[in-house]
């Protein structure tokens, strides 16, 4: 197994740059998330990684060694690709045996390392199907089996569960993170989904335009995001925004002119620049029947999700969600008192977007 280091990393096509200047440092068996809207540069990193795209300026080094230039097959790293890649002709036996025959490892140890992943994955018992007879659950199972045999330094997963539906896609991310702690290896994986980040990983990269925007544990990126575009990415629904000023002494949302229900802390970090942006996240709204230090709203839509309910409303001129509890039974047309709870609200520069601490 492997450390994965990437130091002032360029990648262009031509005259356009996909990644700028990217620096990483990922720890050996680590598990580590990329994460961020399509044509960030994610995935780009990813076959980076790979070995499949070469590098334009940088270094690379996966453990001890340097591998720029270095061909994809003499890195040592396994990656399990978005539709399978595997072989239509052959059994999975045959496709998870197929690199240690090329490698002339014995049969005796080819046998043993290939039931030794089926039993882990629990697919021992389409050894002998083709892939055209397996689910789609079970196709991606003997993709990760393929990669689990070579014992690589590194896995790459490149959103591998993006052709599942709903409930597998649940069922197998919580296998593929029972695998890496069963493995402990270095794990380095591939999503738009900021679900499958905050659930799978020991660390998220959230990316934007080629550039790590925060690299941080799950809670901390969501409790803590280092700007208004992480905070807006991470968490699902996404974060409430408001723009929000100073006058006098009294915190105002900037469009309505109406008193913003914020403490002297958020005032205090609102003194020097006089204006920002406020967010709050729908959870982190308390509905209260006291109106002081609350904001008054009328319910626009409301969307019961069984153990929580989500309502629409209009706040100082921005649409805005907020989750409360499913006994409320809230209508549309409704006039409720929210308040945001103490310690849960951000504060970013409306020009950087950077967060007010």
């Amino acid at each position: 197994m492997a450390s994965i280091s990437i130091r002032n990393l360029v990648k262009r096509y031509g005259n356009f740059t996909v990644i700028p200047d990217l620096n990483l440092e990922i720890a050996d068996h680590e598990f580590v998330v990329f994460v961020g809207p399509s044509g960030c540069g994610k995935s780009t990193l990813l076959r980076i990684i790979a070995g499949l795209e070469p590098i334009s300026a940088g270094e690379l080094y996966i453990g001890d060694n340097r591998v720029n230039g270095v061909p994809a097959a003499q890195r040592d790293i396994a990656m399990v690709f978005q539709d399978y890649a595997l072989y239509p002709h052959m059994r999975v036996y045959e496709n998870m045996s197929f690199a240690l025959e090329l490698r002339g490892t014995p049969k005796a140890e080819i046998d043993a390392r290939v039931k030794r992943a089926a039993a882990l994955l629990h697919i021992e018992p389409y050894l002998d199907r083709k892939p055209k007879e397996l689910s789609g659950g079970q196709r991606q199972r003997v993709a990760m089996g393929r990669a689990i045999v070579r014992n690589p330094k590194a896995f790459l997963f490149d959103e591998p569960l993006s052709n599942l539906d709903a409930k597998l896609r649940g069922q197998v991310r919580a296998e593929i993170k029972a695998l890496s702690q069963q493995l402990k290896t270095t794990m380095v994986f591939v999503t738009h989904d900021q679900i499958e980040a905050m659930t799978m990983a020991d660390r998220i990269v959230v990316m934007q335009s080629g550039t790590v925007q925060q690299y941080d544990a799950p809670e901390t990126v969501y409790e803590r995001p280092s700007n208004q575009f992480v905070a807006g990415f991470i968490g699902s629904p996404a974060m409430n925004f408001f723009p929000v000023e100073l006058r006098g002494e009294q915190i105002v949302f900037s469009q309505a002119g109406t008193e913003a229900p914020l403490d002297a802390k958020s005032r205090d970090l609102l003194r020097k620049a006089g204006h920002g942006v406020l967010g709050i996240r729908p959870e982190h709204f308390s509905v209260t029947a006291d109106a002081a230090g609350a904001a008054a709203v009328t319910v626009n839509l409301v969307e019961p999700l069984g153990s929580d309910t989500l309502i629409h409303f209009d706040l100082a001129g921005a649409s805005a969600i907020a989750r409360v509890d499913p006994s409320l039974r809230p209508k549309v047309g409704d006039r409720l008192n929210l308040r945001p709870q103490p310690g849960r609200t951000h504060l970013f520069d409306s020009t950087s977007g950077q967060v007010l601490r």
